[in-house]
């Protein structure tokens, strides 16, 4: 595949706004911005940026919360041709900080609430209240689809957080890609609803329905009212993730929305117990995709239709079923059954506090993550390298346990942990929040299906789970919450005290 020298970013939006300018593109349900005006807002804080003198390549971070303003300076930043940085509005003083130490940003853009976060790191701070609107921007040039274009954190579940770096090409082409597998084409006034953070998949999605004239619903998190009122208003997608999706089906029992022809779902595994309550929500419609901050979606694609012929059947093999690859990406099963990707959209390295590191010369990405592929050709995702409990001998994977007590009613999430034994090596721990009484016995009765030594040893009840900033829970956070709280007692027969 050839590579692109140029990308007119600056040029694309321009189209977008001579063929919908009055259209509404974003909708927050408390305000709207239209295509003319997202071209103004974007056009002035490249300038402002230009002027500044950020050039190709630049660090710029965007600090917002999910609002107008968020989508207007992510394209503001990527049309002057910048880095674009992206900082969660959820990250600690301390987290900026370190990320500010991976990549030195020249800038920061945020608005009056969040600036205190960001103020006195080196950086200039640019407050969205006070870039005005251009109205009739002037083209800027096309720019270096070398020059690195995105940084996206890694969670950090197994360490420090490492900023990964994607060029300019790449994002562009991750762009067209995820335009060429979605299950239906946008257009004007088609909505697709989002609730996650625009700074992660959010942005990917918003982009691909305004590419078509569509209008992106962009909420500040999962309000339950709004995103109910959405529905009913006629969103025909909505991306929710696994986490999402459960607060959805316990806040809306019973309700249903024909009217949405796609859930769009990833991060996380979806439980055969969380795909029905999906399906008992919107249809037949749910989409499952793999992404790794590594190589964002597309990588594997199971369509609504497959999803139902996977999920209609007996949860007799292990795993979860994450498709077929999407085109231009290629997926292998590496030494112990880790999942190796490559692909032409996949990033271009990563900074840790050495510095930059390429991929490996092969260029093949190793994900840590656990798989197989089946005679069809699907991928099915069986947990994480580092979460592999190894208990009495045997090889453990928690997802498989957690998938088993997922739904559990009357409980919030459950995280199956490990602690450390002289006796077993690990003893198996199930973790839940919010859990009422009597969740330890319905959890020893779901487990039965499952092999005795997949059972866990105790049931502990905390009121939250912890969580990194993407709002995936930790496993090593749990493992280490517990054990400020608890002890073991070793043996033939292991119990968890309060210390």
């Amino acid at each position: 595949m050839s590579r692109l020298d140029r990308i007119p970013w600056s040029l694309e939006l321009h189209t977008l706004a001579r063929r919908h300018g009055a259209r509404v593109a974003v909708d927050t349900g408390q305000a709207t911005l239209t295509f003319a005006q997202l071209n103004g807002y974007a056009h002035a804080l490249a300038t402002r940026l230009l002027a500044d003198g950020v050039r190709a390549g630049t660090c710029v971070g965007i600090y917002l919360p999910n609002g107008i303003a968020a989508v207007w300076a992510d394209y503001g930043v990527t049309i002057a041709g910048a880095c674009m940085v992206h900082l969660n509005a959820a990250y600690t003083r301390d987290e900026i900080e370190w990320g500010m130490r991976l990549a030195p940003m020249t800038h920061i853009v945020t608005d009056r609430a969040n600036a205190a976060a960001v103020q006195g790191l080196g950086a200039r701070v640019v407050l969205c209240e006070d870039i005005e609107p251009l109205a009739d921007p002037a083209e800027l040039p096309a720019v270096d689809a070398a020059a690195w274009g995105r940084i996206i954190f890694s969670s950090g579940t197994t360490g420090k957080p490492k900023a990964l770096v994607y060029d300019q090409g790449r994002r562009w082409l991750a762009a067209v890609m995820l335009r060429a597998v979605l299950p239906m084409t946008p257009g004007p006034g088609s909505r697709v609803l989002l609730m996650t953070p625009y700074v992660h998949g959010a942005s990917m999605q918003a982009r691909a329905w305004l590419d078509y004239g569509g209008t992106a619903v962009l909420l500040n998190g999962v309000q339950v009212d709004q995103v109910q009122a959405q529905l009913q208003a006629g969103a025909d997608a909505i991306f929710a993730p696994p986490t999402v999706l459960a607060k959805l089906a316990a806040a809306l029992p019973g309700r249903h929305f024909p009217r949405v022809r796609c859930m769009f779902t990833g991060t996380q595994t979806l439980t055969p117990a969380l795909y029905a309550k999906a399906r008992a929500l919107f249809g037949p419609c749910v989409r499952v995709t793999y992404g790794k901050s590594e190589n964002v979606n597309p990588i594997t694609v199971l369509d609504p239709e497959a999803a139902e012929a996977v999920y209609a059947q007996p949860a007799e093999q292990q795993g979860a079923c994450l498709g077929w690859p999407a085109p231009g990406v290629e997926v292998r099963i590496g030494p112990g059954d880790e999942i190796h990707l490559r692909s032409q959209h996949m990033y271009i390295g990563h900074v840790d506090q050495d510095g930059f590191h390429p991929p490996d010369a092969d260029g093949w990405h190793r994900t840590g993550d656990l798989g197989r592929i089946d005679g069809q050709g699907r991928l099915w995702l069986l947990g994480r390298m580092a979460d592999v409990i190894k208990s009495g001998g045997y090889k453990i994977y928690p997802d498989e346990i957690e998938a088993v007590l997922a739904g559990l009613e009357d409980c919030g999430d459950i995280c199956v942990a490990a602690l450390p034994s002289d006796y077993w090596g690990e003893v198996i721990v199930a973790v839940a929040e919010r859990a009422g009484p009597g969740w330890a016995r319905r959890a020893g009765e779901r487990v039965r299906e499952l092999a005795r030594y997949k059972h866990p040893r105790a049931h502990i009840e905390v009121a939250a789970l912890p969580r990194n900033p993407q709002g995936k829970i930790s496993r090593r956070a749990v493992r280490d919450m517990v054990l400020e709280q608890y002890r073991l007692q070793d043996g033939p027969y292991p119990a968890v005290v309060p210390r």
